[in-house]
Order: structure tokens, then C-alpha cells, then sequence
């Protein structure tokens, strides 16, 4: 278990469009991670199944598909900083989200396993990274053809959480 304090990522250690979910984290990382997974369940947990599919917009994700993005976005940002703090050093590509949703049936999942998925990701990537060494948080590598270091990777992952639940709240609900 970590017991060093890890600070927020310099602007260097990110691409720039990342700062507006690195910007909403304010707490210690670990503890805004672990904080969201109470917070994000209670507010999953008020939405009525039958309101899962509903976009606020044509051409806008539903509720489900929104909270498949989330969890979409947390594996691949998660397997990032594994491979990074590994020191692994190959490039990884980046991925199109709408690409993602339109080959997912999130719609087709029920809203409480959507919401236990995410429950469960969030779990283990709290565990990974807990459980990494002080220096391994500083490495960096490339993906989407821009550095980006470990600790930055889970910024964006709860900044990426705070962004879409505040969509979430003022669009869908």
C-alpha cells in the first residue's frame, strides 16, 4: 500500500486536451478514486431501468452507453498505466470512442450490471494502483502519439468519471 503522497501531474506529462478532467480532481487521487465508486453507485442506483436507453439529444449515448464509455475509458486508461509502469515503452494507439458504442449493446445491458461493472473496474484498478511502487508513478510512455505518464492516467480516469456524471446530471436527469 502507497504511503507517499502522489501529487497532481505536471502539464508536461499529458496531452493538453486531457486538462479538462485532470483539472476536476481535487482530492488525492486514491481517495477521489475510491470516493466516486459511492458516490457514482448511489447515482446509478436512482436511475430507473426504463430510463437507461434515454439520450438527451438525437445522435447523443444513452444513459447505458454512457456508463459503458466510463467503463470503456477506465480499462483502456488502467491497461495504459499497467504498461507503463511496467516500463513497457511500445506506443499504443489511441481508440475512437464513438466507434466503441456503436460496436458495444450496452442498451441491451441491464442499468444495475452496467453499474456493478463499473463498481468492480474500479475496485481493481484502485488495488493496481495502490500497489505500485512511488517511481512507478512518474513513468511515462506514448499513447495516442502523446506522452503520458502513470499518475496522469489516473487523473484523467477520475476527471473523466467527474465530466460524464456532471453530463449525466444536468442532461439526463
Amino acid at each position: 500500500m502507497e504511503n507517499f503522497e502522489i501529487t497532481k501531474p505536471e502539464a508536461s506529462e499529458y496531452a493538453s486536451y486531457y486538462e479538462i478532467y485532470i483539472s476536476l480532481v481535487q482530492d488525492d487521487i486514491l481517495s477521489a478514486l475510491q470516493n466516486q465508486i459511492k458516490q457514482t453507485s448511489e447515482l446509478l442506483a436512482k436511475i430507473p431501468e426504463e430510463k437507461g436507453t434515454y439520450a438527451y439529444a438525437e445522435g447523443k449515448w444513452s444513459i447505458k452507453e454512457l456508463i459503458g464509455h466510463l467503463i470503456d475509458t477506465e480499462r483502456i486508461m488502467a491497461y495504459r498505466a499497467l504498461r507503463f509502469s511496467r516500463n513497457d515503452l511500445i506506443e499504443i494507439e489511441g481508440f475512437e470512442q464513438n466507434d466503441y458504442i456503436e460496436n458495444s449493446d450496452f442498451n441491451s445491458c441491464k442499468l444495475t450490471d452496467l453499474a456493478k461493472e463499473f463498481e468492480l473496474i474500479r475496485h481493481a484498478n484502485i488495488l493496481m494502483f495502490k500497489n505500485l511502487a512511488q517511481e512507478a508513478w512518474n513513468k511515462t510512455g506514448v499513447a495516442s502519439g502523446n506522452p503520458v505518464s502513470v499518475k496522469a492516467l489516473a487523473h484523467i480516469i477520475a476527471g473523466h468519471e467527474l465530466h460524464h456524471i456532471k453530463i449525466l446530471k444536468e442532461r439526463y436527469l
